[in-house]
């Protein structure tokens, strides 16, 4: 019963980065404190101090040996908190230690977190160290699918640009079902600029235009691209993209074509 109830306990060293005492984190460091004790919900001083954006508290425990990647009972990292709480210092600090973008399998990632609160910043940071634009929460689906849900129009812009999968589904039901359940035709346009399937068919059967309402502008976006072809210019960019990949879009840079269509297949 004592080892539980030791686990349980939050130790001293979780207290002094919950109050942001720097001076008291610094002595028990100082005299021999372990920053790497848990609760007994296995979250550790660093998840404290990166929920909370403590920017100094967070150096302070990576200098003196915190695990970077250490999970808790939910199986986020640090990383994830931080991102969770949009604090790009903490964000990059974790990176800087070599925290890991990408998860386990079905687990929400770091990606994800930024997505729901709609931090495109955050987000951009783990895009350029190699997050996984797929990676799939059994729940939320897609970084995309949490971004159109929101719905976050600069998020999906930052994953589409990036080369997020616009057709990808959660359960049958895509990003543009998530948007236009949203009523948000900006966010509609978007998606479909990118190649958004308005055909596409979710679970139920059901189409993205059969979740808005007539007259609605989402209704009137939707409709008016379901009668209306696309351009040849438009399925050659969403094509070209496509055949480059997440990996490769920064390519397009150095194709040798007029600055005009590079700015169009950069959506610039």
């Amino acid at each position: 019963m004592g080892d539980i109830s030791f686990w349980a306990d939050r130790t001293p060293v979780h207290e002094a980065v919950k109050q942001n005492q720097i001076f008291k984190l610094q002595q028990l460091i100082e005299s021999g404190a372990c920053v790497n004790l848990v609760t007994v919900d296995s979250i550790t001083p660093l998840h404290e101090a990166s929920l909370r954006g403590q920017i100094q508290c967070a150096q302070m425990l990576l200098a003196a040996g915190a695990q970077v990647d250490a999970r808790n009972i939910d199986g986020s990292t640090p990383l994830c908190d931080a991102c969770a709480a949009g604090s790009i210092e903490c964000v990059k600090l974790l990176l800087n230690y070599g925290a890991k973008v990408n998860p386990l399998l079905f687990a929400a990632s770091p990606l994800h977190e930024a997505c729901m609160i709609g931090s495109s910043e955050c987000m951009k940071l783990v895009i350029d160290v190699g997050a996984n634009l797929e990676a799939f929460d059994c729940h939320f689906g897609t970084p995309l699918h949490v971004a159109c849900a929101r719905p976050y129009v600069d998020c999906a812009k930052v994953l589409l640009n990036a080369g997020a999968n616009v057709n990808g589904a959660k359960v049958h039901e895509t990003a543009l079902h998530l948007a236009a359940k949203a009523k948000n035709a900006d966010l509609i346009k978007i998606l479909i600029d990118y190649g958004a399937n308005v055909y596409a068919k979710d679970n139920r059967g059901r189409m993205p235009l059969d979740y808005t309402h007539s007259g609605s502008p989402s209704w009137e976006c939707l409709e008016y691209y379901q009668r209306t072809p696309h351009s040849l210019s438009h399925h050659c960019r969403v094509t070209l993209r496509k055949a480059l990949g997440p990996g490769r879009l920064h390519a397009i840079h150095q194709l040798n074509i007029p600055p005009r269509l590079i700015s169009y297949l950069c959506y610039d």
